[in-house]
């Protein structure tokens, strides 16, 4: 059975529009409501969001198809989503909704799920919380309707497991640092957590209005960031996404780090402290200077499929703890369980704090490898893995750019593109073995 709603971050659309329309969203918790009665008699849920308009429209429908099935909701307000994923364990809750798109514009939003551990929930439970939509509703009586109540302390007790990821005998005093919210859902948590380690801050995107969610700002837009760090002459720049799972960083010459360098930077940080991890997980398009990097301290990097839900996986398979993608989507598993932007910049600037150097310093000797990326429209169904013009061109390059370089080519999970991504020292051969092989996908 495939899954008709849910894509690889739980089920995401523009509003209005099915799947994201109030009807559909009601049905959506009373199955799931159904689908935790199976093993609880009285299941609580968690419902978190970000600052989007449509968030009030979304949470009172999940509240009233959660209360329909018998179960029980506790409303967080506007939290970062990491901030659902810890209180969802910490509450010994059994399930934590959160609603936000991330990283897209105000007009698209989503709802995602985290376990009672505050971990993502395998296939089989979205599998079967789309058969049980297909069933019809079971109405719970008037006996056994569930109850809401809001946690007026939620982002509080957020913001000290964000502080308790930094160490004790470490502050952030003498440092300025500007941090941008993205008017997301870090708006009032991310500059508070910084600011109570010592720090000096200086709030950017954290005016939300219900539709500049990420316009702008944010980790997808760091040009605001790195114009605020060189006017406030400020030490660091931190850029969160809409939904606070996403971390870009900018040092004091206004330099932008991306995950791949913040994640090399994390693990050396281990290093330095006799903590040598046996291996990392990065993605399919993790930078190979990274990979050289990790190789030269005998750590092992493992390329996973793009999504930080297929990192997850693969560094749970590994017991290993360090993982993430060049989009900042950086995961320390033995700090939290799951993706958290501001306690990936507590990391990076524990490593700095520590070595009382600059991040430029730290990576010293790092220098990624330029990325051409290019997309290719193809038809629906296209059976580009076997064309032999493509294959032919692609061992071509292949072959040009040896060890100093590499090809990937792979399907859009939600568009009928191919992107080609090809990397090589020389960033004017990168580019043009991008274009052949993109211009042999289009004559083909």
């Amino acid at each position: 059975m495939t899954r008709k709603f849910f894509g690889t971050d739980g089920i995401r659309g523009t509003v209005g529009r099915p799947p994201i329309t109030a009807d559909f969203v009601l049905r959506l918790a009373h199955a799931v409501g159904r689908v935790l009665r199976r093993t609880e008699d009285r299941p609580v849920v968690l419902i978190g969001k970000d600052t989007r308009i449509s968030g009030y429209m979304i949470e009172a429908a999940l509240e009233s198809g959660f209360n329909s099935a018998g179960v029980d909701v506790i409303l967080l307000g506007p939290l970062p989503t990491p901030g659902v994923a810890y209180l969802t364990r910490g509450q010994r809750a059994s399930l934590g909704v959160v609603i936000s798109a991330s990283h897209n514009p105000f007009e698209d939003n989503g709802i995602k799920f985290f376990s009672a551990q505050g971990t993502k929930l395998p296939d089989e439970w979205e599998l079967a919380v789309e058969a049980a939509l297909d069933e019809p509703p079971v109405w719970a009586d008037a006996a056994q309707i569930g109850k809401t109540r809001r946690l007026n302390d939620a982002a509080g007790r957020y913001i000290e497991f964000c502080k308790s990821t930094f160490p004790n005998d470490l502050t952030l005093r003498g440092l300025k640092i500007v941090v941008d919210g993205a008017h997301g859902a870090a708006y009032q948590v991310g500059p508070r957590v910084f600011h109570e380690l010592g720090a000096d801050v200086v709030s950017i995107g954290c005016s939300p209005d219900g539709l500049n969610i990420n316009k702008g700002f944010g980790a997808t837009h760091p040009e605001e960031l790195i114009a605020a760090v060189r006017a406030n002459q400020a030490n660091f720049g931190i850029a969160l996404d809409g939904d606070a799972d996403r971390l870009q960083l900018v040092d004091a010459n206004g330099r932008l780090y991306n995950g791949d360098e913040l994640l090399y930077l994390m693990v050396m940080e281990r290093v330095a402290r006799g903590q040598k991890p046996v291996g990392v997980v990065g993605t399919l398009m993790t930078n190979k200077a990274i990979e050289l990097a990790l190789r030269k301290q005998d750590i092992e990097l493992v390329r996973a499929n793009v999504g930080d839900r297929y990192v997850l996986e693969e560094l749970e398979s590994r017991q290993w703890v360090l993982g993430g993608e060049g989009s900042g989507h950086l995961l320390a598993l033995d700090r939290h369980t799951t993706g958290d932007g501001i306690v990936s910049a507590l990391q990076v600037l524990q490593a700095c704090v520590r070595s009382g150097r600059t991040v430029g310093q730290l990576l010293e000797g790092v220098t990624l490898y330029p990325q051409t990326l290019v997309n290719v429209r193809i038809p629906e169904g296209s059976d580009w893995k076997n064309n032999a013009q493509l294959a032919s061109e692609t061992r071509r390059c292949e072959a040009e750019l040896g060890d100093s370089g590499r090809v990937l080519i792979r399907a859009s999970g939600t568009e009928p593109l191919l992107r080609v991504m090809v990397e090589a020292r020389d960033a004017e051969q990168a580019r043009d073995c991008a274009d052949r092989i993109a211009a042999t996908v289009r004559s083909a």
